[in-house]
């Protein structure tokens, strides 16, 4: 028997990249996954359903609160309750590395918007259906970024810095319901947004390979088992936490 047999999962962002890689890995471990992103699914969906797994797609916009509530609506329909929600959609791909003083207001309360307020939009729909069951565990994504204080970054660092906050706050909140709230941190992750953004040279992710413990670079498939372990019952007596996987890039 598989450990997340008859779990039913929610994965944003999960159209590509580590969000699929999530939902993939939840899935051969026994999940029905939901997956939801503002691109296509369609593609994820087959790769999971032709593994032998159950899933179904939906675009979702995580700002959107009516766009989140239905989605948290026909999980709990077709798979009989929600017991695991993964919070990965961000804005990540694309972003400059630049200063800070050359942020505009607009770009870093978009980063804030979509990071931290998608994360609180997805929480806020998906906490009455785990309250009804009395069980629920929900996995916050922050970064690596945060604890080093990362330059040249600072939109998207000072967001999963407050991604830490609201899983720690929101652990307080819940404990009593059966409901469990942790991040996972990654290092840089060599996914698609980052092998196709021109801004990350490969002098600098080389740089980062080299602050590591463990000298190689990081991919999808290295995250995968942590938030497994966070989704089920292993980890049922431990909330509030943020786990760093990065090779010991960071500690603390």
């Amino acid at each position: 028997m598989a450990r997340l047999d008859g779990r039913s999962v929610i994965v944003t962002g999960a159209a590509q990249g580590i969000g699929l890689a999530y939902a993939t890995a939840l899935a051969a471990d026994g999940a029905k996954v939901a997956l939801c992103d503002v691109t296509s699914c369609d593609q994820a969906v087959d790769i999971i359903r032709q593994a032998g797994g159950t899933a179904f797609g939906v675009h979702c916009d995580v700002t959107d609160a009516r766009q989140v509530a239905e989605l948290v609506k026909r999980t709990d329909t077709e798979f009989g309750g929600i017991h695991g929600l993964v919070n990965n959609a961000a804005l990540f791909k694309g972003l400059p590395i630049q200063r800070f003083e050359t942020i505009t207001s607009e770009a870093f309360d978009r980063v804030m918007t979509v990071n931290v307020r998608g994360s609180f939009e997805c929480i806020k729909a998906a906490l009455p259906v785990m309250k009804r069951q009395g069980y629920g565990k929900i996995v916050n994504v922050a970064s690596g970024t945060f604890f080093k204080g990362t330059p040249m970054m600072a939109a998207y660092v000072t967001s999963k810095g407050a991604v830490v906050g609201l899983t720690r706050c929101i652990a307080r909140e819940v404990g009593e319901f059966g409901i469990r709230v942790n991040c996972i941190a990654p290092g840089l992750t060599l996914s698609e947004a980052v092998r196709d953004n021109p801004e990350w040279a490969d002098s600098m992710i080389a740089a980062n390979t080299a602050s590591r413990s463990i000298k190689r670079e990081e991919e999808p498939a290295d995250l995968t088992g942590t938030v497994g372990f966070l989704i089920s019952a292993d980890s049922d007596f431990m909330t509030g936490q943020t786990i760093l996987v990065d090779g010991g890039s960071a500690m603390h």
